[in-house]
């Protein structure tokens, strides 16, 4: 068959673009349908590497369309639904190794712990978790294959069945929905406005079908490339799917720019913000004698930039004050010396309990100090890093301990919580990595009018990891239609309106003091945020029959 496409390659050098497209396309068929199986394993591996250049900061977007439609054409040659698991396998392994390769960047901030096995750690860390990661795109993918249809219906089909299992990776063993692949859009606020209808998960799926819809000029190829002329009417089919998916991006951008074009500055009267972006070295902070000097440090920035006359609030990142404010009066009261008039400084610490004597838990907490030393707020982190701030079954695995500073496991707190503190609207604590769980972030029954995310990206080092994460923020501010205000000991400080724009930002690596103001939130609630992931399971139902629609076309 090789033979004749080329031969008909030689025939088209007169015939239009087309044609040649067409004929070229032919080819790459043929070339596809000659590898072994290891070889398009192999392929696959390299094309979900690629697609993770697509995500933040390098948002290389037209990638997905080289990535996606390859894997396509990979599942369309695998011979049962077995087969497609191994490819969908490999095509994710690559995808989070290159996605989430910045982990290795939290060992090496503690190797001494390693010691000459630092390279087995850093292998495991990154290899390990991408390999778990990778089970669900491999099953999505795999369940995709049972279902296969031909023409256009099966990229739908794909795109449902990755969305879905994007939306369990955020759930299962406590979840981890890192990178989900829509967040190939966080570069555009226009685009990003979808999220307030189906949150981040309508973006994914949108992202999927519309990458894989150049697969379809391969379907036909090899017959236009034997039997001619007979059939060359087959490519416009494949133009028309694309043309389709071009103009449902358009819409959805065009729909934020016209959402953007409506949106208020309106800011809450009274308030001003101080973040404070420290940028200690995360494995310090367990090292009981640069206490004093990692304290000193946060509270000559929170006094000594200028303006500081008309900041009502003071806000310190994850961990910032490495001692329990419970246990340490002296502390609170030299936290309260910064706390502005009538405000307060918002911290990162560790609580204890008993707050005396040994203690027998310990928590990933925020806290609020007012200027008379008392702790008037409290809030314990709920979603925890597994093997960072806890070992899952330590008493099945006791030779196992956490990497970060300290020998005890922490506690889980309640979930979800709104403060109502002085001075400012009733706000939604989240710690660290809490901000990526799309849905799981508010009080529903008592919600916030904003969300403060204190964080320490250092152990991400000068990697993709603080990009990726400041990202995930900005749509769920998009997602709730909240500001979200985010204080980082180092990594991206910044303020994001709930329209997702960001309105400040630091630079990663830097000691940074930025005053914000708080924007109001959304008058009314998004879609989003009045249904939930329901608001997203509605769209994936209309893709299933536009699916149907396809293959009933398609015959």
């Amino acid at each position: 068959m090789a033979d004749r496409i080329d031969a008909s390659l030689a025939a088209a050098r007169v015939g239009g673009p087309a044609m040649r497209l067409t004929l070229l396309a032919a080819r790459l068929d043929a070339w596809l349908d000659g590898l072994s199986p290891w070889r398009a394993r192999g392929l696959a591996l390299l094309l979900g590497a690629l697609a993770a250049l697509a995500l933040p900061p390098v948002y290389a977007l037209p990638i997905l369309l080289v990535s996606i439609s390859g894997l396509v054409l990979l599942i369309d040659r695998t011979p049962h639904w077995r087969a497609a698991i191994v490819t969908g396998w490999c095509f994710a392994f690559g995808y989070f190794v290159a996605g989430i390769y910045w982990i290795a960047n939290a060992l090496l901030a503690v190797a001494p712990l390693f010691g000459w096995l630092l390279p087995l750690a850093i292998a495991g860390a990154v290899g390990g978790l991408s390999a778990f990661l990778a089970v669900f795109p491999a099953l999505a993918i795999g369940t995709a294959r049972v279902l296969w249809p031909k023409g256009p219906a099966r990229i739908v089909v794909l795109a449902i069945c990755w969305t879905l299992f994007e939306w369990l990776r955020g759930w299962v063993l406590t979840g981890f929905p890192w990178n989900l692949v829509g967040y190939s859009w966080a570069f555009s606020d226009a685009m990003n406005q979808f999220a307030a209808l189906a949150g981040i998960w309508g973006l994914s799926l949108i992202t999927v079908a519309v990458a894989g819809l150049p697969a379809l000029f391969v379907d036909w190829t090899g017959a236009v490339a034997v039997a001619g002329a007979a059939r060359r009417r087959r490519p416009a089919a494949a133009f028309g799917c694309v043309v389709a998916g071009s103009a449902l991006v358009l819409i959805v951008w065009a729909g934020g720019i016209a959402r953007l074009a409506g949106a208020t500055d309106a800011m809450v009267e009274g308030v001003r913000l101080r973040l404070v972006q420290a940028d200690v070295d995360p494995a310090a902070k367990g090292a009981a004698d640069l206490g004093t000097e990692i304290l000193s440090r946060q509270l000559r920035l929170s006094i000594d930039a200028p303006g500081l006359d008309r900041v009502t609030h003071v806000v310190w990142s994850e961990t910032a004050n490495p001692y329990p404010l419970e246990r340490f009066p002296d502390v609170r009261a030299d936290i309260a010396a910064v706390a502005p008039k009538a405000g307060l400084v918002i911290a990162g610490v560790l609580r204890t309990d008993p707050p005396t004597g040994q203690p027998r838990a310990v928590w990933n907490s925020l806290a609020a100090v007012d200027p008379d030393g008392r702790i008037v707020g409290t809030y314990d982190k709920a979603h925890l890093v597994p093997f960072g701030e806890y070992v899952p079954l330590h008493r099945l695995l006791p030779f196992i301990s956490k990497f970060t500073p300290g020998i005890m496991d922490f506690s889980a707190g309640p979930g979800p919580q709104t403060l109502h503190l002085p001075g400012l609207p009733p706000v939604g604590p989240l710690i660290c990595y809490e901000i990526i769980f799309p849905g799981q972030i508010v009080d529903r029954a008592d919600r916030p009018q904003w969300l403060l995310n204190l964080t320490n990206d250092g152990w991400y080092g000068v990697s993709a990891g603080p990009y990726q994460h400041f990202a995930m923020a900005r749509l769920r501010a998009v997602e709730e239609g909240l500001p979200v205000v985010r204080a980082a000991n180092t990594g991206i400080s910044g303020l994001v309106d709930p329209y997702g724009r960001v309105l400040a930002q630091s630079a990663l690596g830097a000691v940074a003091v930025l005053d914000v103001d708080l924007p109001r939130p959304l008058a009314d609630l998004t879609p989003y945020a009045r249904f939930g992931d329901a608001a997203a399971g509605a769209l994936l139902l209309l893709a299933a029959l536009v699916g149907l629609a396809l293959r009933r076309l398609a015959g």
